[in-house]
């Protein structure tokens, strides 16, 4: 092997290194590239612990809210009100209606994003169902809460907001195999 050819294979190996290496790295590059510029409207999937943020002369805004269900996700998920107008600096609860339409326990989990994205930094949630998981029986169904708050250094040039949800299935479905019953319709059943 010549030494140009060498040369060649070497500098393919380490391209090859670095673009393994460079995969592992891009969740954790985005999530710090969201939390700088709060693009993308990611928010915290925890409680806030600041309680001081309330204030008595806040600025009217409107908060649209649309919910999602992801392809393989068969509940009915909606928001109670489409959308409603809050003052930054005050508390307010809303809900969304959902309901296990199937013939098993399900468990699903809530992703929530902002639009537009930089009014996420001022999003400060006290309660909501987006924190945990929600475990519904079949037929089951139920109003799950959101207690928000805009922090009143809400941009002044954002009137409106949007939070979404979007609703996965998460059931764990290990130990569970489709049998057939003597109708030939599937039934869910534990494995032994």
């Amino acid at each position: 092997m010549n030494q140009g050819s060498k040369k060649t294979i070497r500098t393919l190996c380490f391209a090859v290194l670095g673009m393994f290496t460079f995969s592992f790295a891009l969740v954790p590059l985005y999530n710090v590239f969201c939390e700088v510029t709060g693009l993308n409207g990611k928010i915290e999937l925890r409680a806030t612990n600041d309680t001081n943020i309330e204030i008595e002369n806040g600025r009217d805004v409107s908060i649209q809210f649309v919910s999602h269900n992801n392809e393989e996700m068969p509940w009915t998920f909606e928001p109670s009100e489409d959308s409603i107008k809050i003052k930054t600096g005050k508390y307010h609860t809303a809900t969304f209606y959902v309901k296990n339409p199937t013939d098993r326990t399900m468990i699903a989990q809530a992703i929530p994003s902002v639009a537009p994205s930089n009014a996420a930094s001022h999003l400060k949630k006290l309660e909501c169902f987006c924190f945990e998981q929600q475990e519904l029986a079949p037929g089951e169904d139920a109003l799950l809460p959101v207690r928000l708050i805009f922090d009143d250094k809400l941009p002044s040039a954002i009137n409106s907001v949007v939070l979404s949800y979007t609703i996965f299935d998460v059931t764990d479905y290990d130990g569970i195999e489709l049998t057939q019953n003597t109708h030939n319709s599937h039934v869910m059943e534990p494995s032994l």
